[in-house]
């Protein structure tokens, strides 16, 4: 039987993955034992307190130990953190050291959500793919650039390192342990029962796109401005680089550098989360949204926001605009 360390770090964090992630793994080896098996995980809390307490102290979780009382463990559960990072870091440096300790000792981790910042912090992910949730995105790879941060995928799978895209997500990303570490027939079944949908790999189409602003360059905010309130132009480099009177390559360096996405690649974001707002709170057609956010080839259209979203604009419009009847 392996020995599962689901942490309870100290700090106002995410009280829904720790339950969460008792819940259905628990219920795995319920599942497991019904078959006639031995149960696959002992399952303990562990924590730097013998009582976190969470939302004002409305809940509270009592770990069974103290992280430093287990002295190995094969798998490691971190849950979601609140998005204060440097407190959470800062109130949890004792339990990241014994991240850090366990995994060169042998222990696999996943990290729920922004828990993947421990990971980080501890020096764990260093030249190793990452996910983490959308919005904490910008602020993960600005501090941990040595991280392949990959905020599209729900779940990466790496040297025994399992990261997760964010928020009610990681109830997939929990499937995905219980059919590596049990079986698929046992994930099909918490799948049924916990009524949550399996093999789901992006979390592209959740993605809301804000622009990365946290930078001090104030010529790049300035065509970011321009080009979010001009969704309706066709732009190109060479365009944009004259009425701003900057080089091209300089342009796109400068670009590059403040955002974390080239010129081109940061327009395209721009006019797809217009295109999406109107897809979810219109009743224009498809091309209609096409001419609208500047394009005027339906097939250029349809394949760069696929490649944004993971979905057609028509999958988009059926899944986000139904309540509005919206068809496509």
């Amino acid at each position: 039987m392996k020995h599962l360390t689901l942490l309870v770090p100290n700090g106002e964090n995410n009280l829904s993955s720790i339950v969460g992630a008792y819940k259905i793994l628990s219920r795995a080896n319920s599942l497991w034992q019904e078959r006639g098996k031995d149960p696959v995980f002992q399952i303990q809390l562990a924590g730097l307190q013998t009582e976190v307490d969470f939302y004002d102290g409305l809940f509270s979780v009592k770990p069974n130990t103290h992280v430093s009382a287990i002295s190995r463990t094969d798998l490691i559960l971190i849950p979601s953190l609140n998005h204060n990072f440097d407190l959470a870091i800062r109130e949890n440096t004792e339990m990241i050291d014994w991240i850090r300790s366990q995994y060169r000792l042998g222990a696999e981790l996943a990290s729920i959500c922004t828990g993947a910042f421990f990971l980080a912090e501890a020096g764990i992910l260093n030249g190793k793919s990452c996910s983490t949730h959308w919005s904490a995105a910008d602020v993960f790879r600005s501090r941990f650039p040595e991280v392949r941060l990959q905020p599209d995928r729900l779940i990466t799978d790496e040297n025994g390192i399992y990261t997760n895209g964010g928020a009610y997500s990681f109830l997939q990303q929990m499937l995905y342990l219980v059919e590596k570490y049990f079986d698929r027939e046992t994930a099909v079944l918490c799948s049924k029962i916990f009524q949550i949908d399996m093999d789901r790999q992006s979390q592209s189409s959740f993605i809301i796109f804000s622009g990365q602003k946290k930078h001090n360059d104030e010529l790049v905010k300035k065509v970011q401005d321009y080009l979010e309130s001009n969704v309706q132009e066709k732009w190109s480099v060479e365009e944009l680089s004259s009425r701003f009177a900057v080089g091209r390559r300089t342009f796109d360096r400068r670009f590059s550098k403040a955002t974390g996405n080239s010129l081109i690649e940061y327009a395209q974001r721009v006019k797809m989360e217009a295109a999406k707002k109107a897809l979810e709170s219109t009743r224009k057609t498809v091309q209609e949204i096409m001419y609208e956010v500047g394009y005027s080839d339906l097939k250029a259209f349809r394949e760069v926001f696929r490649k944004v979203t993971g979905v057609s604009p028509v999958e988009y419009k059926m899944k986000w605009g139904r309540e509005l009847g919206i068809r496509g």
